[in-house]
């Protein structure tokens, strides 16, 4: 089974910026898309930032303009660049993935996700 690995978070003084990275544990994937998603204590997941791999990019509007997505499809990893970081960023961040995987000749569609990694922004 495919596993999203994230690396990057940590503690951050508002203002400044991590880089958060995620590469897949194999490259028998094809990914349609990466995503990274958040989660603040006693919220609701929410999806942050997409990358499709026709390098598409769309952003939740609280992000828009702070955060860039990036990757490399050839190597199933994606980024997520944080600039001006806010106390209110503060959450455990997921890498996501949708890609065909399994049968060679039958992949089905499948969605992946990482453990995560916490992102700590203090005021």
């Amino acid at each position: 089974q495919v596993q999203l690995v994230e690396s990057g978070g940590g503690l951050v003084q508002a203002g400044g910026s991590l880089r958060l990275s995620c590469v897949a544990s194999e490259s028998a994937v094809s990914f349609n898309s990466m995503s990274w998603y958040r989660q603040a204590p006693g919220k609701q997941r929410e999806l942050v930032a997409t990358l499709t791999s026709s390098g598409s990019t769309n952003y939740a509007d609280s992000v828009m303009g702070r955060f860039t997505i990036s990757g490399d499809n050839a190597k199933n990893t994606v980024h997520l660049q944080m600039n001006f970081l806010k106390p209110e960023d503060t959450a455990v961040y997921h890498c996501h993935g949708i890609g065909y995987y399994g049968d060679p000749l039958f992949p089905k569609l499948t969605t992946f996700w990482g453990h995560g990694t916490q992102v700590t922004v203090s005021s």
